[in-house]
């Protein structure tokens, strides 16, 4: 590609990737910069979900009740390392002041506004970038440890069924049928059978950094430090520096260090996400299970069973806590009296979030030539397809296909 590019994406995740197909689809040329190549961070190690029934925003009055009792144990599904206490304050207060009630209803709104677009646009881009055939539709399986804890969900429940969500309560012998091998200390469950997942999110993402460069595009292994708007376009820093018509800002974690640049503040925290991946031999897992009160999940790959989830809010710099991973798969392994649990990997990666649970979609203040594209949490590859679909809108300077407001990046 001997011209300038007409967008150059900064970031090689899932996000970026999708959002870099999107635009090469309508006739724009593309570079894609990332600081460690394509599927590197989140986008490889995350569950493989297409999670389109997960409207319900982690910031909730049910997590503030839950949290007071996680926060005590440092191994638990959310932990604040006390290094780091102090610097993630003020996140945290906004994360409480997003649990009002009236704010998650509207968060729920704009998060189910996104996730319908993205179903509805998943299948035709899969078929596009010759991916379907990764697409598995298996549901998922969220279970409770008796009747207390599963009337606590009712409220969630009844609030996805007001937007139309398929689920289906069940009992023990209902849950066996569909999952053999759940320890009886499980007596409920509610199964989702329009909850989608990928066969492996790293072989997914490499396979569109492979369609990207089929198409003609660039991906480019550089740091993106800064940005700097000119004349009919937009500088980036990255060793060298690049220019392009626009640019479409989608590095995860590391995006607000980038748009601090441009002078944009925007509160963006790490979740670092933990797992294990097992060999595929360890269990007989038929749908992906959420044990929603000890906060992880364990999914089938073709790579192999995935024991991960967890919430610790510890930034980009700590070093990782294995001792997490091992404390979920320990549980996995009591839960799931047949699981061996040996011979796994581990991994820890950084989940960029928000404190209200909502990306940032939308445009910097400085120009519009720059798009804001990052912030999804937990939520990165179901959302993908259709912040991809947003992103083109803003770059071509159509309307979105869905109101953007809730996304701004000028909310906070």
């Amino acid at each position: 590609m001997s011209a300038l590019p007409d967008v150059i994406v900064i970031g090689a995740g899932v996000i970026g990737l999708s959002a870099a197909l999107a635009l090469q689809a309508e006739g724009r040329r593309v570079v894609v910069l990332d600081r460690e190549g394509p599927a590197a961070g989140a986008s490889a190690g995350n569950a493989g979900a297409f999670a389109f029934t997960d409207i319900l925003p982690l910031a909730s009055p049910g997590i503030l009740r839950k949290a007071s009792k996680w926060l005590l144990d440092p191994l638990g599904p959310l932990s604040v390392p006390p290094a780091y206490a102090l610097r993630i304050a003020p996140w945290m207060f906004r994360f409480w002041r997003a649990c009002a009630p009236h704010r998650v209803a509207q968060s729920t709104a704009a998060q189910t506004a996104l996730m319908d677009l993205s179903k509805a646009l998943l299948e035709p881009f899969l078929e596009r970038t010759g991916t379907l055939p990764m697409l598995r539709k298996d549901g998922n399986l969220q279970v409770y440890e008796g009747e207390a804890e599963f009337r606590a969900s009712l409220a969630g429940w009844q609030a996805r069924a007001g937007h139309g969500i398929d689920f289906h309560h069940m009992n023990a012998r209902e849950m066996a049928e569909i999952q053999p091998g759940i320890a009886p200390r499980f007596t409920h469950g509610t199964f989702t059978p329009g909850w989608y997942s990928i066969s492996d999110p790293k072989l997914y993402t490499l396979a569109l950094a492979e369609r990207f460069v089929a198409g003609g595009g660039r991906i480019d292994q550089a740091e993106a430090r800064a940005l700097r708007p000119v004349e009919n376009g937009i500088e980036v820093t990255a060793g060298t520096t690049l220019r392009a018509g626009h640019v479409v800002l989608a590095a995860g974690a590391f995006s607000h260090r980038i748009a601090r640049t441009l002078g944009e503040r925007i509160p963006l925290e790490t979740e670092r996400g933990y797992n294990t991946t097992l060999p595929a031999s360890a269990f007989d897992l038929r749908t992906q299970i959420t044990f929603g009160g000890h906060g992880f999940v364990i999914t089938r790959l073709s790579s192999g069973i995935r024991v991960g989830g967890a919430v610790e809010l510890g930034g980009l710099d700590l070093p990782p806590n294995f001792g997490r991973s091992r404390a979920m798969l320990g549980k996995a392994k009591t839960f799931l009296p047949g699981l061996d649990a040996r011979g796994g990997t581990e991994w820890m990666g950084f989940r960029p979030s928000l404190p209200d649970s909502l990306p940032v979609i939308g445009v910097a203040r400085e120009t519009p030539r720059v798009v804001y594209a990052f912030g999804h949490g937990h939520l990165g590859l179901t959302q993908s397809v259709g912040t991809a679909r947003l992103v083109a809108d803003l770059v071509a300077g159509r309307k979105p296909a869905i109101d953007l407001s809730p996304f701004s990046p000028r909310r906070f």
